[in-house]
Order: structure tokens, then sequence, then C-alpha cells
């Protein structure tokens, strides 16, 4: 077996490859803001006063982290015309990689709102503070810079996950690869250049993520 590595073949393929990483790039950083917005929205809908729906979301939050997630992107797109939601592979995919992050990152946010001093929470109800100004003045401002490490897992989780949308025909940087293997028979190098812009892609974002967490500590006083 001999290492045939031909790198004309690699400047060829770098093309249709920076436009996958692109794509990639699109799928993972919509995904993660739907995941964010909606995570905080279930973390705080399960500390309502309402047992009925806190009963409801830990429920759902617990079947959408048990199932895997190629499992709800082909329920998504595949069972949701039937019941009259049609979507687009690109848009089915992102709802799904939002969805089912959202699910983690709701505990996430819930460690971190746990983790504010009951001090804080008693003083804002001396104050007489509503719930809505408790949470975005007081208690939000203390949590998020406690959450940024695991919110931070996530985002690269989410990097990792994208070959998954190839199963509904987004193309994204697997699926390329693999066309380019199943065209050419060769997938040395388009597998490879993969594993390397994947790698060239977590470890930045993983960097910055520390940094920002340290930079938010720093001018909280944390």
């Amino acid at each position: 077996m001999t290492f045939d590595w031909k790198w004309d073949f690699v400047w060829e393929i770098a093309p249709r490859l920076a436009a996958a990483t692109l794509n990639t790039l699109l799928a993972a950083g919509s995904g993660y803001a739907i995941a964010l917005v909606l995570g905080l929205a279930l973390a705080l809908g399960q500390r309502t006063r309402w047992p009925a729906l806190t009963f409801i979301l830990r429920e759902t939050l617990e079947f959408i982290r048990s199932t895997p997630l190629v499992l709800q992107i082909f329920f998504i797109f595949y069972v949701g015309p039937q019941v009259g939601i049609t979507l687009s592979p690109w848009v089915a995919g992102m709802m799904a990689i939002g969805l089912h992050y959202s699910a983690y990152l709701s505990e996430v946010y819930r460690a971190g709102i746990e983790a504010v001093p009951k001090g804080q929470w008693e003083a804002c109800r001396a104050l007489n503070m509503t719930t809505r100004d408790t949470y975005a003045r007081i208690v939000l401002p203390q949590a998020v810079p406690q959450a940024i490490p695991g919110m931070g897992n996530y985002l690269v989780g989410i990097f990792k996950d994208t070959p998954m949308l190839s199963v509904i025909g987004v193309t994204e940087l697997m699926q390329t690869a693999n066309a380019i293997g199943s065209e050419t028979y060769r997938f040395l190098e388009p597998y490879t250049l993969v594993g390397v812009i994947f790698l060239a892609l977590s470890l930045p974002t993983a960097g910055l993520v520390r940094l920002l967490e340290r930079v938010l500590r720093r001018k909280l006083g944390m």
C-alpha cells in the first residue's frame, strides 16, 4: 500500500470544498442562533409558576435529548409535509439543529441561572422589581458568563454534526467530499481536507469562546 497523495488534485477540488465550507458555516451558524434563542426561552419557561407547563417542557426536552439528531432531521423533513409543514432541505436542517441543541442549551442556561446567589433574587423582590427586569438587569448578566463554556462546547458540537444534514441533500462538506470521491474514485484527499477544515473551524472557535469567557468575567468582576 502506498500513500498516493496528489497536490494537483487537491488544488482542483479546493474550490468545491471551499463553497461547501461556507454552506457548513451557514448551517451551523443559523442552527446555533436558533438554539441560543429557543434554549433561553425553554429555560425560562421551566421557571414559571405553572407546574403543568414546567412538566410538559421538561418531558419534551428529555425526549429531544434522548433521540438522535438524524432522526429529528428525517422527521422534520419527511414527516412535516404529511401534517402540512413543507420545508426546504436547508430550512429543515437548520430547524432540526436549532431544536436539538436548544434542548441542551436550555440546561446550560438553567445551570447558569441557578448559580446566581439567592441574595440577588431576594434583593430584587425587596426592591419590587418585575420578573422581566429581574432577569434582564440582574440575573441573566450574571448567568450568561457562567454558561459561556457550555455554550461554546455545543457550538463546536454543531460544527461536527452538520454532516448529518447530507441525509436530506444539504450540500455541506461531507456530502461534497463523498460526491468528489464517487466521481473520481479518490477519497484520500477530500476526506483529509474535510478533517483539516473541521479542525481549522473548531480550534479557533474554542479559543474565542475561552477568550470571551475571560473578558466577560473580568468586566463583571467574577
